[in-house]
């Protein structure tokens, strides 16, 4: 990136909480923190204090199919940002002490992710789209496998995934590389190649309706609907599906919702696709004697967009944002980094700029229609949480 003085590294590793078994719920977020708290050279605090020095951002995040390790700092103190992380991730110390501290930790987050409704509600939503299965499950995992996994199962799991064959380093800015693919190799020579994990897809089931009751001042709800893989084609129409539906201020259920009728602050729909399956989903919190007129409200769309697709001028606003976003986010070096980082971890490649915008461009009228109609017009998913019993939703699902 000429003029760039930053440089940003990260490590994307090929695993996430899908790839644990039931025993193992929660080892992947786990090992994202233990990985912070040093190796054999570094102390937690040296990790912290060196990235400190040079004024670097160091950071991890887990997702259901990868975890992600990252720093961005000066171009200038590129040597110590791919050191550090190498560190972590080739030889973390995983000290029983340590493990047993940050067990505390991640506890305490689980309890604070279970007192927000609205991430309650999209729990229940995934559990219910995916039953019994992985990609159904919580990343944060289950509070008894925290509680009690011992440290030799942990590295078990951490030497049997983060194997070079199932990682991807990405890195953007004032990078060169030549340079930097030198230094990996070095770093990683002689590691036993491993291979990303074999995965099951989830099956057809869904549990069309999941009620939790709790006393909140405030009802929240994610209705939605299995979609197509991250690989498929059919990805860029459902961006500019999405982006109709909820996904800015200019979508149906924004100004129908929010502009039009104050029903709520914030109502939005998002895509997720996985390796195997996806989904399109629509969230919205509002006050519980309105969650009846606002669930009318988006199966309403949901039903008009299945019958008869969208408008042209929808369509062209979609493919404006779209493209803007897609720009935009090349000005910055972290985005760039994950953009280089999941394209090739997810998909083996990296599409350039160009054929990005080529295939917004190419989505028509009839493409959306014909998804639209398969998608939306597919059975449907409806979680909620607050006062109310699973009887007062009975056939809201259509």
């Amino acid at each position: 990136m000429p003029g760039v003085r930053s440089a940003c590294l990260g490590f994307w590793v090929g695993t996430g909480s899908r790839d644990e078994s039931d025993a193992q719920a929660g080892i992947s977020h786990f090992l994202e923190h233990l990985l912070f708290k040093g190796t054999p050279t570094r102390s937690a605090r040296a990790i912290a204090e060196a990235i400190d020095a040079v004024g670097g951002d160091m950071n991890a995040f887990t997702t259901k199919e990868y975890t992600t390790f990252y720093v961005r700092a000066l171009a200038s103190d590129l040597e110590l940002s791919l050191g550090v992380l190498c560190d972590i991730l080739l030889e973390p110390a995983l000290r029983a002490e340590e493990v047993d501290s940050e067990r505390q930790v991640i506890l305490e987050e689980v309890l604070m992710h279970l007192d927000e409704p609205a991430d309650v509600v999209q729990e229940r939503f995934a559990e219910a789209m995916f039953p019994k299965h992985p990609l159904g499950r919580e990343v944060l995992g289950l509070p008894e496998v925290i509680t009690g996994v011992s440290v030799p199962e942990i590295r078990e799991f951490f030497e049997q995934h983060y194997r070079p064959g199932n990682v991807v380093l990405a890195a953007a800015g004032d990078v060169d590389h030549d340079e930097i693919a030198a230094a990996a190799d070095a770093r990683f020579a002689g590691r036993p190649a491993g291979r990303p994990p074999e995965r099951e897809a989830p099956g057809g089931d869904l549990v069309t309706l999941d009620v939790t009751s709790r006393d909140t001042e405030q009802a929240h709800l994610v209705i939605g609907v299995r979609g197509p893989d991250r690989r498929s084609p059919e990805r860029f129409a459902l961006a500019c599906l999405n982006h109709s539906l909820g996904g800015g201020l200019s979508s149906r259920l924004f100004q129908k919702i929010r502009e039009e009728r104050g029903l709520a602050y914030s109502v939005v729909s998002d895509r997720s696709a996985y390796a195997d399956a996806g989904t399109l989903a629509v969230s919205v919190g509002t006050a519980p004697e309105r969650v009846q007129e606002v669930l009318g409200l988006v199966v309403a769309e949901l039903d008009d967009l299945a019958a008869h697709g969208v408008k042209q001028s929808e369509l062209d606003l979609a493919k404006g944002h779209l493209r803007a976003d897609m720009v935009l986010s090349l000005e910055d070096s972290g985005s760039r980094m994950s953009r280089i980082g999941a394209s090739q971890l997810l998909h083996g490649d990296v599409l350039t700029v160009g054929e990005i915008l080529d295939r917004i461009e190419a989505v028509t009228l009839d493409d959306i229609a014909g998804l639209a109609e398969r998608v939306l017009g597919g059975r449907r998913v409806l979680a909620v949480v607050g006062p109310f019993s699973a009887e007062e939703f009975a056939g809201a699902i259509v």
